[in-house]
Order: C-alpha cells, then sequence, then structure tokens
C-alpha cells in the first residue's frame, strides 16, 4: 500500500505521466472522424476497433516510465534488496500505473464512444470490457517494462515485446463491444477478459519481480 500511495503521489506530481496517455487517446480517436468523415453508419462500424486499439497505444506510452525512474535513481535496487516480497511491491506499482493511465481512459471512453456513433446498447460493454482490459494491459505491460529496465532507449523494444502479448485482450475486448453493438451474445468474449486478468493478476507480478531482480543485477 505504502509503494502504491508513493506512486501515486509521484504521478500528481509529474502531470504528463497521466496526462499524455489521456490526450493521446483523444487525440487519435477524434483523428477518425476527421479523416473519413462524420457518417454515422461508417464511424459505428470501426468506432469498436479505433477505441480499444487507441487505448492500447496510450498504455503503452506510459509503460517505458514504469521501473525506468526508480533504477536510475537507485529506488529500485532498495526495494528488490528491501527484504520486501518484491511480487507484493510490484502489484503495488503496476495498480498505480492503471489507475493513473488506465483507468482516466475507462471513464472517459463513453464521451469518445458517443462521437465514434457508438450503438448506444454497447456503451457499458464498452466501459466495462476497458476496464477489464486496461487492468490486463497494465500488468502484461509491466512485463515487458522490467525485462528492458536496464535497457537504455528501450521503448521500441518494449512495443516489440509486449505488443504481441497484448492482442488477445484486444481481439475479445474489440469483438464484445461489436457484438453488443449488434444486439448479439457477449458472455464468451467477457468471460474470456475475465480470465485474462485472473491469469495476469496472478502470473505476470512473479515474471515482473523475476526480470525486476535480472535487471538490477545486470545494472550495478
Amino acid at each position: 500500500m505504502r509503494v502504491f500511495k508513493r506512486d501515486m503521489k509521484l504521478a500528481f506530481r509529474a502531470t504528463g505521466q497521466w496526462l499524455n496517455p489521456l490526450l493521446f487517446f483523444v487525440i487519435v480517436v477524434t483523428l477518425f472522424p476527421l479523416g473519413i468523415g462524420p457518417g454515422p453508419n461508417m464511424l459505428a462500424t470501426i468506432a469498436p476497433g479505433v477505441l480499444w486499439v487507441s487505448a492500447l497505444l496510450a498504455m503503452m506510452l506510459s509503460l517505458d516510465a514504469l521501473f525506468a525512474n526508480d533504477f536510475r535513481d537507485g529506488t529500485l535496487e532498495q526495494m528488490v534488496l528491501s527484504g520486501h516480497p518484491l511480487t507484493v511491491v510490484v502489484i503495488g506499482k503496476v495498480m498505480a500505473h492503471w489507475v493513473t493511465s488506465g483507468l482516466p481512459l475507462v471513464i472517459l471512453s463513453p464521451l469518445l464512444g458517443l462521437m465514434m456513433q457508438l450503438p448506444e446498447g454497447a456503451y457499458l460493454v464498452l466501459v466495462g470490457s476497458l476496464f477489464l482490459g486496461t487492468l490486463s494491459l497494465s500488468f502484461i505491460g509491466a512485463i515487458g517494462a522490467a525485462l528492458i529496465v536496464s535497457v537504455n532507449q528501450g521503448g521500441v523494444l518494449l512495443s516489440l515485446l509486449v505488443l504481441p502479448l497484448t492482442v488477445p485482450v484486444l481481439i475479445f475486448g474489440s469483438g464484445a463491444v461489436s457484438a453488443a453493438g449488434m444486439g448479439l451474445e457477449i458472455s464468451a468474449q467477457l468471460s474470456v477478459l475475465f480470465a485474462i486478468v485472473f491469469l495476469a493478476v496472478s502470473l505476470a507480478p512473479l515474471a515482473i519481480a523475476g526480470a525486476l531482480r535480472v535487471g538490477v543485477a545486470a545494472g550495478r
């Protein structure tokens, strides 16, 4: 909990850390109606994919700094050597990342869905699927961020490592919103998203902690 509160304070002091992903999400989604025209049928058709891809890319923007700043100033090494369970520390840091980077996207998504002419029945599913999906993306992305923690300018490498792992989240998340917009059954897609969240929250901290120990040892 102390790590969570600390990271939340640091995030709100550095405004760009939480504001940049949000602005990126808004700008990218806004460009689509401007680029392809305001036709409601076309916008409604592509809205689930546009909203989900934009949210995924916005989350990627903030992952690079998840552990990098603490690694540079030595805080991460102190966390590793402190004797406290590193998996618990990791969960605190990832949850703070999700609250400052993923949750604002979830809250803002209905407004952008309205702009993209999203069908009325899909708004609740959009919020629910992004809630589950962004939480999964934070934990999955943190694995990549931990793997490159000792690599300078590793943003491109992070994208190459993480993006393939996020494909199932993207497919089932956007698929659930599309199905809801057409009035189809969505229980299968949401069940898969719940399963991905469960696996990510339960297994990813172990992988992240292991990668951080290796990264800190390599950076000494």
